[in-house]
């Protein structure tokens, strides 16, 4: 039986307004977001950069924690990034061949 993998995923738009979402396919959801393919909040306020991600064994374990980041307050969900990303870089700069996309 194969295993398969999600992800929970933070993006942020260039003035750091943060978005939380859960996905079983991390980069078509990137790509997704990044096109304007996803209506509402992140193609309004263009939130689109990668700067975290965390992989989980099933979707429960994805849901779960997407709902405990979802109840952290700001300051904690930067803690989070800064953690590992302390440049807040795009971690999906080049998957897409064209970086910034």
């Amino acid at each position: 039986m194969r295993r398969h993998c999600f992800f929970v995923y933070i993006l942020a738009s260039r003035s750091r307004v943060l978005y939380t979402g859960v996905t079983c396919d991390l980069l078509q959801r990137v790509y997704q977001h990044r096109r304007g393919l996803v209506s509402g909040f992140t193609k309004r306020f263009r939130v689109h950069l990668l700067v975290h991600y965390e992989a989980t064994p099933n979707s429960r374990a994805a849901v779960a924690r997407e709902r405990q980041i979802k109840s952290w307050s700001r300051a904690k969900r930067v803690e989070l990034i800064e953690a590992t990303n302390p440049g807040w870089l795009d971690l999906a700069v080049d998957w897409y061949g064209n970086p910034g996309e």
